[in-house]
């Protein structure tokens, strides 16, 4: 699941970029969308873990 969320972040990250913002290098758009959905995913991945944590399990 948490993959699929990081996608979407990633083509939403782009879309913003290229349009409401205005950035035209491709590069400056690959950084920033690429940083947005690495930290979605290492977001996941932390309530995640915790929640595992909370109840006992292992990680």
């Amino acid at each position: 699941m948490h993959e699929i969320l990081t996608i979407a972040t990633y083509l939403v990250a782009w879309l913003i970029c290229k349009w409401v913002i205005g950035i035209e290098s491709g590069l400056i758009k690959l950084i920033i969308s690429l940083s947005a959905a690495v930290s979605v995913y290492a977001l996941i991945a932390v309530k995640n873990y915790k929640d595992q944590k909370n109840k006992g399990g292992e990680p």
